[in-house]
């Protein structure tokens, strides 16, 4: 007797992902898809990002679009908000898009630095700004943006990473206050070192898979995994990992700007 085909997923909404062709947004793609999401997908790469919508469209029985954009770009946002504007559905926000980069502040290219401002701080804050009236008036959905626990640590030699996802960290907290009891739900996602390309960029030698602890390293599927957990019980800030969760309880005492400035006076002395 031939076994019967599983039925799609009930239809709830649609969820929007930026920074989807790839590792934690391409885990949150697949996530909620499988959980019965329409989806509007936005990356930069445009056959990887249509590549996936065919594949989550099939499998997942889902509505899947691609939307090719460069966030660091103030017209292809543009594009991505009267998109938004156009779906009277989106339950789900996911601010992922991201990048990271490698130097001293004072030595590397003001762009690079100004383009993850525009990317990180800039895009998230007018997606939010866009799909905010629609999720009020139907007095449910979520937002995430997508953070580190880079944002609770002085980060030399990506300053300008850690202030953007610091940015996002407060931003996060204080519009879940703000919409307290309106039935929508914000989160900062926070991760550590999770097994993505990011860290293969050239610049994140110091910092590759080799060379940290495997215990340290998270699965996308897992923090992304975390990150859901934590929306059913309304966290403002969600830190997946025990290991991650450490780190950041004892950033958040001040310890590690102090003995970072500490250990700065050492070596400006010894090298007097």
């Amino acid at each position: 007797m031939a076994q019967a085909s599983k039925p799609p997923p009930r239809r709830r909404g649609t969820a929007a992902v930026t920074g989807a062709s790839s590792g934690i947004g391409l885990a949150y793609a697949r996530q909620l898809a499988a959980a019965g999401y329409d989806l509007l997908l936005v990356a930069r790469r445009a056959e990887r990002l249509r590549a996936l919508a065919d594949e989550l469209g099939r499998a997942c029985h889902v509505a899947a679009e691609p939307l090719v954009a460069d966030l660091a770009r103030d017209a292809e946002v543009d594009r991505v908000v009267a998109r938004l504007g156009t779906i009277d559905d989106v339950a789900i926000l996911v601010n992922n898009a991201g990048f990271g980069t490698a130097g001293s502040f004072a030595t590397t290219d003001v762009a690079g630095a100004v383009a993850m401002i525009e990317v990180h701080v800039v895009a998230s804050v007018r997606l939010c700004h866009a799909v905010l009236p629609g999720l009020i008036a139907r007095r449910r959905g979520v937002i995430v943006n997508v953070a580190s626990v880079a944002a609770f640590l002085p980060v030399p030699g990506n300053v300008t990473y850690g202030a953007t996802k610091a940015f996002l960290v407060a931003f996060s907290e204080g519009l879940h206050q703000e919409l307290r009891g309106s039935g929508i739900r914000v989160q900062a996602l926070c991760p550590g070192f999770t097994r993505t390309e990011f860290h293969d960029a050239a610049g994140y030698e110091a910092s590759g898979r080799s060379r940290i602890p495997a215990f340290l390293w998270m699965s996308a599927d897992d923090v992304v995994a975390a990150s859901l957990r934590g929306l059913r019980r309304n966290e403002a800030v969600c830190v997946p990992g025990l290991a991650n969760q450490a780190v950041v309880a004892v950033a958040r005492t001040g310890l590690p700007a102090l003995l970072a400035d500490r250990l700065g006076g050492l070596r400006r002395r010894l090298r007097q």
